[in-house]
């Protein structure tokens, strides 16, 4: 097998190739994802430490891609990284955040305000460098060409997904947002068709609501926008655009700033270009 000669085609072949792993080669296939700056610079067995598995393990996993081993794999990260298509450090700085909190003592909410906007501002400046603009303007012409845009998100997702909603339909944009109250989510969703297009937020545990949800549009031949914290999430497979967002985390409970601040982008960026457009008219 002839190894991956870019990064992006490493992710694809992971991706297409997840399902099929076994369990530890997955734990490891996540973390290459979601870690790549991690899995460049760091040593076999700090990364086998962290992925859960034995460095064996990372050396397999390589040479399942068809690469010699761990460091030709690690290579093509790294060059990646010198090449400027990574944000160096953040992983890194969020493990050293998380050490300073943990030792630190709750002494009341101005404490706890302090730790959020610091772990906001951490999260905001890696959304900026991580959102591929290619994927921007593809899911805001999406959003232009749709006849309808139906938005989906249970559990922690809910008010992001309720938002975008909210903001499309301010904007003259029909927008269904599918609540699933009564457990119609999929009567919500009968009269799609090719021609509207899908938002689909999810975190872990992923809603099962929003996967069948996801699925059913897929069937229907509906292109679907999806946004979450992992690029290995169940609905990846089914996305044209797939948007992986890091979310400010402290003391175990997770913020929405990031997810919020990306949607309100796609949102404003629907927003701008259709006024350009009704300029140029």
């Amino acid at each position: 097998m002839k190894p991956p000669q870019t990064v992006d085609e490493l992710r694809t072949n992971i991706r297409n190739e997840y399902d099929s792993l076994s369990k530890r080669l997955q734990q490891i296939a996540k973390y290459v994802l979601d870690e790549p700056n991690d899995f460049a610079l760091e040593t076999v067995a700090v990364l086998a430490e962290r992925c859960g598995v034995q460095p064996s393990a990372i050396v397999r996993f390589a040479k399942s891609f068809g690469f010699d081993g761990a460091s030709q794999m690690q290579r093509l990260f790294r060059d990646d990284l010198l090449a400027g298509h990574s944000s160096l450090g953040y992983s890194e700085r969020i493990r050293q955040f998380k050490d300073k909190v943990g030792k630190a003592k709750v002494t009341g909410p101005v404490q706890i305000l302090s730790e959020l906007v610091d772990s906001n501002i951490l999260a905001l400046g890696h959304l900026r460098e991580d959102v591929a603009p290619r994927e921007l303007d593809k899911a805001i012409k999406l959003i232009s060409d749709a006849e309808s845009v139906y938005v989906v998100g249970f559990g922690r997702a809910f008010p992001i997904a309720s938002y975008i909603a909210y903001a499309l339909s301010r904007l003259n944009k029909r927008a269904i947002f599918i609540d699933g109250i009564g457990a119609f989510y999929h009567s919500q969703i009968k009269s799609i068709t090719t021609c509207d297009v899908m938002i689909a937020i999810s975190f872990p545990p992923y809603s099962t609501e929003t996967i069948e949800t996801v699925t059913s549009a897929t069937e229907q031949k509906c292109q679907i926008i999806t946004i979450s914290d992992s690029q290995i999430n169940p609905l990846a497979t089914h996305a044209s655009v797939s948007f992986t967002v890091k979310d400010g985390e402290v003391r175990q409970f997770r913020s929405l700033s990031v997810s919020m601040c990306l949607a309100q982008s796609i949102v404003l960026g629907y927003a701008f270009q259709t006024s350009a457009s009704d300029d140029d008219g």
